[in-house]
């Protein structure tokens, strides 16, 4: 086993040729990285804050106007459907230029083992454009303001960051939900609002904090509902408004609540606050975490004593991600030669781009993890990605990689990279046929680096 490779690969997102030779201290580097905050992304232009709302707004307006009940074929296609549609494009647009900046932040990043991390906890507390219109825009804007601020800071801040971002709110529908008894309830029902709300109670008890085995029960799961509502979105809208979060006390359900025991008086947004906080200490919350974390890190199935050491310092620490991730660095279940996790297909494509220097995510990189089935910030569910060799392991898949590869291999048949360099970013042993294969001048270049990177050994980290 190389370590440094163990660092570039595993703890990292791919090593690039001649890089392992420059650690001498692989453990030292990974923890050198934790140093400071998370390096943060500028918004693309397109994606600032004012030009979402913009977008949005538009797109809602569109929908809601009228449309003929029918049109002869030759007619031209009615007004409000073409707005819709253009509307609709530049919510995509926007997508694309926070894609491209957050895989292109993976790609070139000198502190790899932090935007893992970014991708991680992302993916952890995710939404998806998979679900709804109307988060596709604000995906960018999530990881950027939600993540990237507290991946190094404090857990209890970052769930809380993610429970008040328009995108989290808009996804779950918690920016929706109203208290059966709140003073603005009757009016809302009038206009055909839909009352309560528990889906972001039950994804924040179930995947965000305590684990589905954490000892909730469903009267927990209505309390922490009913303590949250009230929480919406401002600027949805209102023209030249910024979309941000807004409590409205006349929809928050009154009255003290209990949740896990624990009593909450009335106390307006600072109830839910409470709560969140509470749950983010709650020791199922460091149990289920670090299980996570450590089956992400080190293996499928996580070690035991791993996972008890990591929920250690996360219950100790109060949920300080920074300690958090140097005790990962210290595990050493994760620096054995058994350890090894297999490359989700975003880790495969990053990875690639890293091992052939590329110097940033192309356009093309956003329907590549489409048609690899795991398109960035749109898993199916709200449980994210999965991370195991079970889910992305299936001969479909590997042959998906296998096919991609080739293209790639032809794509770059006029550049100078020498396949025989990737050697270097992969951990194969002295007598690996691989080596043997990737200096064989009879096999064409492009046939060579295709098979680098389509094969066993660039599969795993």
């Amino acid at each position: 086993m190389n370590a440094a490779l163990s660092a570039l690969n595993r703890f990292g997102l791919g090593a690039r040729p001649g890089e392992r030779q420059r650690l001498t201290d692989p453990r030292g580097w990974l923890k050198a990285q934790l140093d400071g905050g998370a390096p943060m992304i500028v918004a693309p232009t397109i994606g600032t804050s004012a030009a979402v709302g913009e977008a949005i707004r538009a797109f809602r307006e569109a929908a809601r106007a009228n449309r003929p009940q029918s049109q002869r074929p030759q007619d031209p296609e009615p007004q409000p459907a073409q707005e819709r549609q253009q509307a609709r494009r530049q919510l995509v647009e926007i997508a694309a230029a926070e894609g491209l900046a957050s895989l292109t932040a993976r790609v070139t990043t000198e502190r790899p083992f932090v935007e893992r991390l970014v991708a991680f906890w992302s993916n952890h507390l995710c939404v998806s454009t998979a679900a709804k219109i109307l988060v596709v825009p604000l995906a960018g804007s999530y990881e950027r303001d939600v993540i990237r601020p507290y991946v190094l800071g404090r857990f209890e801040e970052m769930v809380l960051a993610s429970a008040k971002h328009p995108a989290m709110l808009v996804y779950l529908d918690n920016f929706q939900s109203i208290g059966p008894n709140s003073r603005g309830a009757e009016r809302r029902r009038a206009r055909g609002a839909r009352g309560l709300n528990e889906n972001y109670a039950r994804e924040l008890l179930e995947l965000h904090t305590l684990g589905v085995d954490g000892g909730y029960s469903q009267q927990d799961v209505q309390e922490l509902a009913k303590m949250l509502t009230g929480w919406t979105v401002a600027g949805l809208l209102t023209l030249g408004s910024t979309l941000a979060f807004a409590f409205e006390d006349r929809l928050h359900e009154p009255g003290a609540r209990s949740v896990l025991g624990v009593r909450y008086t009335e106390a307006g947004v600072v109830q839910g606050d409470r709560v969140i906080r509470d749950l983010c200490r709650h020791p199922s919350t460091a149990r289920f975490v670090a299980t996570k974390l450590v089956t992400h890190f080190v293996a499928d199935d996580p070690p035991a004593a791993a996972v008890d050491r990591v929920a250690e310092v996360f219950a100790a620490s109060e949920g300080d991600l920074s300690a958090v991730a140097s005790t990962l660095v210290d595990v050493e279940e994760a620096w054995t030669e058994t350890a090894r996790k297999f490359r989700t297909p975003q880790d495969w494509l990053v990875a690639v781009l890293r091992a052939l220097n590329a110097a940033e995510a192309a356009p093309a990189t956003l329907p590549l993890l489409r048609q690899l089935r795991h398109p960035l910030w749109a898993p199916q569910a709200p449980k994210g990605f999965g991370d195991s060799a079970q889910e992305w392991a299936d001969p479909d898949s590997l042959l998906n990689r296998a096919e991609l590869a080739r293209s790639l291999g032809r794509r770059l048949r006029a550049s100078r990279i020498d396949a025989h360099d990737l050697l270097d970013v992969v951990d194969v042993g002295e007598n690996d046929p691989l080596r043997g294969v990737l200096a064989d001048s009879s096999i064409p270049p492009d046939d060579r680096l295709a098979l680098a990177i389509a094969g066993p050994a660039f599969q795993w980290r």
